[in-house]
């Protein structure tokens, strides 16, 4: 069962990721992205670490990519990708990332990870929940207050070009 759960994520982790590279329009691309980082919550899961799963969908999902979203809702803007884009790029940039992968597991391979062993219990979830809650709230807050900034900097952008707009046709 859990082979089958495996095969399914990394069916549409990498489904997701390729539409999300390869999707003329900004916002299915979006969407696309969410859906990788979904799959990757997803195989946290089978790691069983529900609380980096459960963070990667509250932070990444839910505020990065509604994030990306909103801005490529707000702004409009999809004259950049209208060109066509080169086939040799676009061959190198898979060659480029084949060589990657392959040193990469190369080195995950060779690094004796396997064979490592540990006498610490493992970490209860809800103790990173407290450390989170009492050490690091200040960092949590700084983070809300750079999306809401990301959010509001958007909707000024949006505005603005409205604006713009108007004046230009009266």
């Amino acid at each position: 069962m859990a082979d089958a759960v495996f095969l399914a994520l990394t069916v549409i982790t990498i489904g997701s990721a390729i539409a999300a590279l390869e999707l003329r329009s900004l916002i299915y691309g979006s969407i696309a992205l969410m859906g990788t980082l979904g799959g990757i919550a997803g195989f946290f899961f089978l790691l069983d670490s529900p609380f980096v799963a459960l963070f990667q969908l509250a932070v990444y999902v839910g505020s990065i990519a509604v994030l990306i979203l909103f801005t490529v809702m707000l702004v409009r803007r999809e004259l950049i990708f209208k060109n066509i884009e080169d086939r040799r790029r676009k061959f190198a940039g898979l060659a480029l990332m084949l060589v990657t992968m392959v040193a990469l597991g190369a080195v995950f391979l060779d690094s004796g990870i396997k064979t490592i062993t540990t006498d610490e219990p493992a970490a209860e979830f809800r103790d990173i929940g407290m450390s989170f809650v009492t050490y690091y709230w200040p960092a949590l807050i700084l983070m809300a207050l750079i999306l809401a900034g990301s959010v509001t900097g958007s909707l000024v952008l949006a505005k603005r070009e409205d604006v713009e707009n108007d004046q230009r046709t009266s």
